[in-house]
């Protein structure tokens, strides 16, 4: 069977489920199954497939993607911006839009900064771990309530070759009393509770609830980020905090609340409200 045969059975299979991007999908699956890069994959459509191994768990990749399970947890990374991270069903998938915390850390750290960072809710580790590998002076410090999140993200910072520039530890926000922070960059839950089952099957359905829910009102994490932060956090600190692009006013109003002086607010790609910067007074 040739490439272009089985990507598209794979395709109809997908399309016959509803998954919208079964195109892309099928040609992702059948790169990760073959081990090479889409380009390449599209460059040979009339290569044959002589390793029955690999049509075999193309189809197993296939059964799992037409259940809605996200792209990233079948072939195990998800790129994030300038590498690959390792991901799996204990931690968020990275998004595009998370790439702006970094972006704007990063404008704040020139190259010979020798700051202390705090990435609260660490998850992959992708932020911060991407942070460090770009400023290399600077260390961190990664926090997560999931034990099995700060596992991936160790390994993460091991493949990156930063782990000894970053320390993990698994505690809630709330608990956590170790040292004074010249940068603190979170990205906590902040969808509403009720809001999470009228979410895509991809991210309902297979990412973790505990890195989605924001309370009722979608401000419970954010809050204790924010009166944590204030506390950790060393005079004339900077926090980077991501939030829904409905949150803005209400984001800003518990900041000032907690001693934080409002730099600016910066907006996503799709020019949504998407990222607070604040700073310590």
């Amino acid at each position: 069977m040739k490439y272009h045969e089985i990507l598209n059975q794979g395709s109809k299979i997908l399309k016959l489920n509803k998954i919208k991007s079964y195109n892309l999908d099928s040609e992702l699956l059948l790169s990760s199954t073959l081990k090479i890069n889409r380009s390449q994959l599209l460059l040979n459509l009339d290569k044959k497939i002589e390793n029955t191994n690999n049509k075999k768990n193309f189809f197993n990749f296939i059964k799992r993607r037409k259940k809605n399970e996200p792209i990233a947890y079948i072939i195990g990374y998800k790129e994030f911006w300038k590498d690959k991270f390792k991901v799996n069903k204990h931690v968020l998938i990275p998004r595009p839009e998370t790439e702006i915390l970094v972006e704007q850390a990063l404008n704040e750290l020139n190259i010979r900064s020798e700051k202390k960072i705090l990435d609260v809710g660490t998850g992959s580790g992708c932020i911060i771990i991407s942070i460090l590998k770009e400023r290399k002076k600077c260390t961190g410090v990664g926090i997560d309530i999931s034990k099995n999140a700060i596992k991936l993200a160790k390994y993460n910072a091991k493949i990156q070759h930063i782990k000894n520039r970053i320390k993990f530890f698994h505690s809630d926000i709330d608990n956590f009393f170790t040292g004074k922070y010249d940068l603190i960059i979170s990205n906590p839950p902040y969808i509403k509770q009720h809001e999470i089952n009228s979410l895509d099957k991809d991210i309902k359905n297979y990412e973790p609830r505990v890195a989605l829910n924001g309370g009722i009102d979608g401000y419970s994490k954010i809050r204790l980020v924010i009166r944590k932060s204030s506390a950790l956090i060393k005079k004339s600190g900077k926090l980077f905090l991501e939030i829904g692009s409905n949150q803005v006013m209400e984001t800003l109003k518990i900041l000032k609340l907690n001693g934080f002086y409002i730099n600016k607010v910066v907006k996503d790609l799709a020019n949504k409200n998407r990222c607070v910067i604040s700073t310590k007074i």
